[in-house]
């Protein structure tokens, strides 16, 4: 059997903490929401004045991501590019979903949503990278 790393609430704390403190040091207000390697949120942090939207965005964004083993802009791109038949697959098409990369093997994402969608996207990658793990296969 092969055994597998684990996000836990320990670096959880750890990736929403430092995605936090990208967004205060650019004065962005988001929600943040970090979720296991099945799409289910470990913690979600909505910062003080992020609209209630961004609490049911972040976590989609997150599952989007490591469902599919991709950041969410993947799909906005497809969107973007006139592949309207993507808005019809169980995702949502927005930037801001990155995935936690640790050791080659996705273990988890974070969703980040509350300001433009590449500023999201930052405030993600700050988190991923705290915990020593980065947001794209090598």
């Amino acid at each position: 059997m092969k055994s597998r790393k684990i996000l836990t609430l320990d670096e959880a704390k750890i990736i929403a903490q430092a995605a936090e403190a990208e967004a205060v040091k650019h004065g962005w207000v988001v929600t943040i929401c970090v979720c296991d390697v099945g799409g289910h949120p470990i913690l979600l942090y909505r910062m003080k004045g992020a609209t209630p939207m961004s609490a049911m965005v972040a976590p989609e964004k997150a599952r989007t991501s490591v469902l599919a083993r991709r950041p969410s802009k993947v799909f906005e791109d497809m969107i973007n590019q006139g592949r309207m038949a993507a808005l019809a697959m169980p995702v949502v098409t927005l930037e801001g979903g990155e995935m936690v990369i640790y050791e080659d093997e996705c273990i988890g994402a974070v969703g980040v949503s509350g300001v433009q969608a590449g500023q999201d996207a930052q405030i993600s990658r700050a988190g991923v990278v705290a915990i020593g793990a980065s947001y794209d296969f090598a």
